[in-house]
């Protein structure tokens, strides 16, 4: 019936290179120099003081931030509510016209 073909072995054509024969290489021992202890950099700039204004200011920027993401992740959020109830109330509104549509076919069909 069916049966697969099993595919053969090419043989080589053209060129043939001999194989490259590996030559080992002496090996060498390496003995670590120890490292030199490490010396503290001097600060290059003053470190940041936090004083009550500042502290004052953060805070407050932070809040800021909070509630300008906040405004307009609730602002997507309705967005996507509203554009919902809306095909929602046009599947709606689809549907009551159809219905209507229906009874009046039905009622002028038993008239005939």
């Amino acid at each position: 019936m069916l049966r697969p073909k099993i595919p053969t072995m090419p043989t080589p054509t053209g060129l043939v290179s001999r194989p490259v024969i590996a030559e080992p290489t002496t090996i060498t021992s390496y003995t670590p120099v120890p490292l030199p202890a490490p010396v503290a950099p001097a600060p290059s700039r003053p470190v940041v003081q936090l004083t009550p204004g500042t502290t004052l200011a953060l805070v407050g920027a932070g809040t800021a931030v909070v509630l300008v993401l906040g405004a307009v992740l609730v602002s997507l959020l309705l967005a996507v509510a509203v554009t919902g109830a809306s095909v929602a109330v046009t599947g709606a509104s689809v549907a009551v016209c159809a219905l209507v549509l229906r009874s009046l076919i039905t009622a002028d069909a038993k008239r005939r």
